[in-house]
Protein backbone atom coordinates (compact mmCIF):
# COMPACT_ATOMS: atom_id res chain seq x y z
CA UNK A 1 0.00 0.00 0.00
CA UNK A 2 1.19 3.49 -0.78
CA UNK A 3 3.04 4.92 2.23
CA UNK A 4 1.35 8.30 1.94
CA UNK A 5 -2.08 6.69 1.90
CA UNK A 6 -1.15 4.70 5.04
CA UNK A 7 -0.02 7.94 6.70
CA UNK A 8 -3.29 9.60 5.70
CA UNK A 9 -5.38 6.85 7.26
CA UNK A 10 -3.33 6.93 10.44
CA UNK A 11 -3.67 10.72 10.65
CA UNK A 12 -7.46 10.37 10.73
CA UNK A 13 -7.38 8.57 14.08
CA UNK A 14 -4.25 9.89 15.81
CA UNK A 15 -4.00 13.17 17.74
CA UNK A 16 -2.35 15.99 15.78
CA UNK A 17 0.63 15.98 18.17
CA UNK A 18 1.18 12.26 17.58
CA UNK A 19 1.13 12.74 13.80
CA UNK A 20 3.77 15.44 14.19
CA UNK A 21 6.00 13.22 16.35
CA UNK A 22 5.74 10.22 14.02
CA UNK A 23 6.54 12.36 10.99
CA UNK A 24 9.60 13.74 12.77
CA UNK A 25 10.80 10.25 13.71
CA UNK A 26 10.36 9.12 10.12
CA UNK A 27 12.47 12.04 8.90
CA UNK A 28 15.22 11.19 11.37
CA UNK A 29 15.29 7.56 10.25
CA UNK A 30 15.40 8.61 6.60
CA UNK A 31 18.35 10.91 7.31
CA UNK A 32 20.32 8.16 9.08
CA UNK A 33 19.76 5.74 6.18
CA UNK A 34 19.71 8.08 3.19
CA UNK A 35 17.98 6.70 0.11
CA UNK A 36 17.67 8.20 -3.35
CA UNK A 37 15.34 11.01 -2.29
CA UNK A 38 17.64 12.16 0.51
CA UNK A 39 20.67 12.03 -1.77
CA UNK A 40 18.81 14.15 -4.32
CA UNK A 41 17.87 16.62 -1.60
CA UNK A 42 21.50 16.95 -0.56
CA UNK A 43 22.65 17.40 -4.15
CA UNK A 44 20.05 20.14 -4.66
CA UNK A 45 21.00 21.86 -1.40
CA UNK A 46 24.69 21.66 -2.32
CA UNK A 47 24.03 23.48 -5.59
CA UNK A 48 22.09 26.20 -3.78
CA UNK A 49 24.48 26.72 -0.86
CA UNK A 50 27.84 25.29 -1.92
CA UNK A 51 27.96 23.32 1.35
CA UNK A 52 29.66 19.92 1.51
CA UNK A 53 30.51 17.28 4.10
CA UNK A 54 29.11 17.53 7.61
CA UNK A 55 27.70 21.02 7.03
CA UNK A 56 25.61 19.71 4.14
CA UNK A 57 24.50 16.71 6.18
CA UNK A 58 23.42 19.01 9.01
CA UNK A 59 21.41 21.11 6.57
CA UNK A 60 19.74 18.07 5.03
CA UNK A 61 18.77 16.87 8.51
CA UNK A 62 17.14 20.21 9.22
CA UNK A 63 15.45 20.15 5.82
CA UNK A 64 13.99 16.69 6.34
CA UNK A 65 12.49 17.88 9.61
CA UNK A 66 10.91 20.76 7.67
CA UNK A 67 9.54 18.25 5.17
CA UNK A 68 8.09 16.14 7.99
CA UNK A 69 6.52 19.27 9.46
CA UNK A 70 4.82 20.00 6.14
CA UNK A 71 3.39 16.50 5.75
CA UNK A 72 2.18 16.37 9.35
CA UNK A 73 0.37 19.66 8.82
CA UNK A 74 -0.93 18.77 5.36
CA UNK A 75 -2.42 15.53 6.68
CA UNK A 76 -4.24 17.37 9.48
CA UNK A 77 -5.01 20.69 7.79
CA UNK A 78 -8.75 20.22 8.11
CA UNK A 79 -8.38 19.95 11.90
CA UNK A 80 -6.96 23.48 12.35
CA UNK A 81 -9.39 26.03 13.74
CA UNK A 82 -9.59 29.50 12.17
CA UNK A 83 -7.83 30.99 15.21
CA UNK A 84 -5.01 28.43 14.94
CA UNK A 85 -4.50 29.29 11.26
CA UNK A 86 -4.39 32.98 12.17
CA UNK A 87 -1.76 32.36 14.85
CA UNK A 88 0.41 30.22 12.56
CA UNK A 89 0.78 32.72 9.71
CA UNK A 90 2.80 35.94 9.65
CA UNK A 91 2.89 38.18 6.57
CA UNK A 92 6.02 39.83 5.22
CA UNK A 93 6.17 42.32 2.35
CA UNK A 94 2.38 42.38 2.15
CA UNK A 95 1.74 46.14 2.18
CA UNK A 96 2.99 46.83 -1.40
CA UNK A 97 0.64 44.18 -2.85
CA UNK A 98 -2.25 44.51 -0.40
CA UNK A 99 -4.36 46.81 -2.57
CA UNK A 100 -3.82 44.62 -5.63
CA UNK A 101 -4.85 41.44 -3.84
CA UNK A 102 -7.86 42.92 -2.08
CA UNK A 103 -9.32 45.02 -4.92
CA UNK A 104 -8.42 43.25 -8.18
CA UNK A 105 -11.69 42.39 -10.01
CA UNK A 106 -10.02 39.53 -11.89
CA UNK A 107 -7.30 36.97 -11.30
CA UNK A 108 -3.82 37.47 -9.88
CA UNK A 109 -1.13 34.84 -10.49
CA UNK A 110 1.02 33.78 -7.51
CA UNK A 111 4.17 31.80 -8.23
CA UNK A 112 5.49 29.65 -5.37
CA UNK A 113 8.32 27.24 -4.70
CA UNK A 114 8.14 23.94 -2.82
CA UNK A 115 9.02 25.71 0.42
CA UNK A 116 7.36 25.68 3.82
CA UNK A 117 3.66 24.85 3.94
CA UNK A 118 1.95 26.19 0.81
CA UNK A 119 -1.36 24.53 1.74
CA UNK A 120 -1.49 26.60 4.92
CA UNK A 121 -1.07 29.69 2.73
CA UNK A 122 -4.25 28.80 0.86
CA UNK A 123 -6.15 28.07 4.06
CA UNK A 124 -5.09 31.46 5.40
CA UNK A 125 -5.56 33.57 2.27
CA UNK A 126 -8.90 32.24 0.98
CA UNK A 127 -11.13 33.62 3.75
CA UNK A 128 -8.92 36.60 4.71
CA UNK A 129 -7.36 38.09 1.56
CA UNK A 130 -8.60 36.61 -1.72
CA UNK A 131 -10.12 33.27 -2.83
CA UNK A 132 -7.39 30.80 -3.81
CA UNK A 133 -7.24 28.53 -6.85
CA UNK A 134 -4.43 25.96 -7.03
CA UNK A 135 -3.18 23.35 -9.48
CA UNK A 136 -2.09 20.02 -7.98
CA UNK A 137 -0.06 17.16 -9.35
CA UNK A 138 -2.33 14.12 -9.71
CA UNK A 139 -0.94 11.68 -7.12
CA UNK A 140 -1.01 7.91 -7.22
CA UNK A 141 -2.98 6.15 -5.93
CA UNK A 142 -5.90 8.28 -7.11
CA UNK A 143 -7.59 7.83 -3.74
CA UNK A 144 -4.78 9.81 -2.12
CA UNK A 145 -5.14 12.64 -4.61
CA UNK A 146 -8.91 12.76 -4.16
CA UNK A 147 -8.56 12.91 -0.38
CA UNK A 148 -6.06 15.76 -0.53
CA UNK A 149 -8.26 17.69 -2.95
CA UNK A 150 -11.30 17.23 -0.70
CA UNK A 151 -9.37 18.44 2.35
CA UNK A 152 -8.03 21.50 0.52
CA UNK A 153 -11.49 22.37 -0.72
CA UNK A 154 -12.81 22.03 2.83
CA UNK A 155 -10.50 24.89 3.89
CA UNK A 156 -11.46 27.06 0.92
CA UNK A 157 -8.89 26.17 -1.76
CA UNK A 158 -10.26 25.34 -5.22
CA UNK A 159 -8.05 22.66 -6.80
CA UNK A 160 -7.55 21.81 -10.46
CA UNK A 161 -5.67 18.65 -11.42
CA UNK A 162 -2.54 19.07 -13.55
CA UNK A 163 -3.96 17.91 -16.89
CA UNK A 164 -1.81 19.83 -19.37
CA UNK A 165 -3.41 22.08 -21.98
CA UNK A 166 -6.95 21.66 -20.73
CA UNK A 167 -5.96 22.94 -17.29
CA UNK A 168 -4.14 25.92 -18.77
CA UNK A 169 -7.19 26.89 -20.85
CA UNK A 170 -9.34 26.71 -17.73
CA UNK A 171 -6.84 28.90 -15.86
CA UNK A 172 -7.04 31.49 -18.64
CA UNK A 173 -10.82 31.55 -18.30
CA UNK A 174 -10.60 31.88 -14.52
CA UNK A 175 -7.94 34.60 -14.63
CA UNK A 176 -10.01 36.72 -17.01
CA UNK A 177 -13.35 36.33 -15.27
CA UNK A 178 -12.93 35.64 -11.56
CA UNK A 179 -11.39 37.40 -8.59
CA UNK A 180 -8.97 34.76 -7.33
CA UNK A 181 -5.32 34.18 -6.49
CA UNK A 182 -4.09 31.45 -8.84
CA UNK A 183 -1.30 29.73 -6.91
CA UNK A 184 1.18 27.79 -9.04
CA UNK A 185 4.20 25.87 -7.76
CA UNK A 186 6.77 26.50 -10.45
CA UNK A 187 10.30 25.76 -9.26
CA UNK A 188 9.90 22.17 -10.50
CA UNK A 189 8.74 21.78 -14.09
CA UNK A 190 6.17 19.02 -14.67
CA UNK A 191 5.21 20.07 -18.20
CA UNK A 192 8.30 18.83 -20.02
CA UNK A 193 8.53 22.22 -21.74
CA UNK A 194 10.30 24.20 -19.03
CA UNK A 195 11.82 27.61 -19.62
CA UNK A 196 15.49 28.05 -18.75
CA UNK A 197 16.46 30.66 -16.17
CA UNK A 198 19.46 31.33 -13.98
CA UNK A 199 19.24 30.53 -10.26
CA UNK A 200 22.18 30.34 -7.80
CA UNK A 201 24.59 30.74 -10.72
CA UNK A 202 23.22 27.63 -12.49
CA UNK A 203 21.01 27.11 -15.49
CA UNK A 204 17.65 25.76 -14.33
CA UNK A 205 14.43 24.81 -16.09
CA UNK A 206 11.30 26.02 -14.31
CA UNK A 207 7.63 25.71 -15.12
CA UNK A 208 6.52 28.21 -17.79
CA UNK A 209 2.90 28.26 -16.55
CA UNK A 210 2.86 31.32 -14.23
CA UNK A 211 4.58 33.62 -16.71
CA UNK A 212 2.64 32.21 -19.67
CA UNK A 213 -0.66 32.74 -17.84
CA UNK A 214 0.31 36.30 -16.94
CA UNK A 215 1.33 37.08 -20.52
CA UNK A 216 -1.81 35.48 -21.99
CA UNK A 217 -4.28 37.25 -19.69
CA UNK A 218 -2.55 40.42 -18.51
CA UNK A 219 -2.91 39.24 -14.90
CA UNK A 220 -0.19 40.55 -12.57
CA UNK A 221 2.26 37.97 -11.25
CA UNK A 222 3.27 38.00 -7.57
CA UNK A 223 6.13 35.77 -6.35
CA UNK A 224 5.41 34.22 -2.95
CA UNK A 225 7.75 32.33 -0.63
CA UNK A 226 6.84 30.38 2.52
CA UNK A 227 9.19 29.42 5.32
CA UNK A 228 8.85 28.09 8.85
CA UNK A 229 9.61 29.99 12.04
CA UNK A 230 9.51 28.82 15.68
CA UNK A 231 6.66 30.19 17.78
CA UNK A 232 6.84 31.32 21.40
CA UNK A 233 4.57 32.45 24.18
CA UNK A 234 0.98 33.42 23.47
CA UNK A 235 1.27 32.88 19.74
CA UNK A 236 2.53 29.33 20.24
CA UNK A 237 -0.34 28.56 22.61
CA UNK A 238 -2.88 30.03 20.19
CA UNK A 239 -1.42 28.10 17.25
CA UNK A 240 -1.38 24.78 19.06
CA UNK A 241 2.01 24.20 17.47
CA UNK A 242 5.65 25.10 18.07
CA UNK A 243 5.93 26.23 14.44
CA UNK A 244 4.35 28.88 12.24
CA UNK A 245 5.02 30.09 8.72
CA UNK A 246 6.16 33.38 7.24
CA UNK A 247 4.32 34.26 4.04
CA UNK A 248 6.62 36.56 2.05
CA UNK A 249 5.43 38.55 -0.96
CA UNK A 250 7.66 39.87 -3.72
CA UNK A 251 6.83 42.91 -5.84
CA UNK A 252 4.01 42.43 -8.36
CA UNK A 253 5.35 41.87 -11.89
CA UNK A 254 3.59 43.04 -15.05
CA UNK A 255 4.46 41.43 -18.38
CA UNK A 256 3.44 44.57 -20.25
CA UNK A 257 6.27 46.46 -18.54
CA UNK A 258 8.90 44.25 -20.15
CA UNK A 259 10.91 45.88 -22.92
CA UNK A 260 11.22 42.70 -24.97
CA UNK A 261 9.32 41.23 -27.94
CA UNK A 262 6.09 39.47 -26.95
CA UNK A 263 7.46 36.02 -27.81
CA UNK A 264 10.28 36.58 -25.29
CA UNK A 265 8.09 37.77 -22.42
CA UNK A 266 7.52 34.35 -20.84
CA UNK A 267 11.26 33.78 -20.51
CA UNK A 268 11.93 37.31 -19.26
CA UNK A 269 9.10 37.24 -16.72
CA UNK A 270 10.18 33.79 -15.53
CA UNK A 271 13.68 35.11 -14.94
CA UNK A 272 12.29 37.98 -12.88
CA UNK A 273 10.39 35.78 -10.45
CA UNK A 274 13.16 33.16 -10.42
CA UNK A 275 15.74 35.76 -9.35
CA UNK A 276 13.62 36.79 -6.36
CA UNK A 277 12.70 33.21 -5.49
CA UNK A 278 16.29 32.03 -5.77
CA UNK A 279 17.36 34.66 -3.25
CA UNK A 280 14.60 33.61 -0.85
CA UNK A 281 15.44 29.90 -1.11
CA UNK A 282 19.14 30.63 -0.62
CA UNK A 283 18.31 32.62 2.51
CA UNK A 284 16.14 29.77 3.88
CA UNK A 285 17.42 26.56 2.24
CA UNK A 286 16.25 24.18 4.98
CA UNK A 287 12.62 24.89 4.07
CA UNK A 288 13.07 24.05 0.37
CA UNK A 289 11.54 20.58 0.01
CA UNK A 290 13.19 19.47 -3.21
CA UNK A 291 13.70 15.72 -2.81
CA UNK A 292 12.87 15.10 -6.48
CA UNK A 293 15.00 15.41 -9.57
CA UNK A 294 15.43 19.14 -10.24
CA UNK A 295 15.78 20.87 -13.60
CA UNK A 296 19.49 21.67 -13.51
CA UNK A 297 20.94 22.38 -16.94
CA UNK A 298 24.40 23.51 -15.84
Amino acid sequence: MNALLTAWRASRVLPVGAVRVLASVGATLAWHRPGKAVRRLEDNLHRVTGLTGSALRDLSKESLQSVSRYYAEALTLDRFSASQVDARVRLEGYEPVQELLTTSPTGVVAVLSHSGNWDLVGAYASPRIIPVTAVAEVLKPREMYDRFVAMREDVGIRVLGHEGGATFRELIRIAKNERTLICLLADRDLSGSGVEVTMWGHGVKVAPGPAALSVATGAPLVPVHVRYEPLHGARRRAAGSPWGVVLSFGAALDASDLDVPRDERVAALSQQWATWMGDMIAAHPADWHMLQRFGWTS
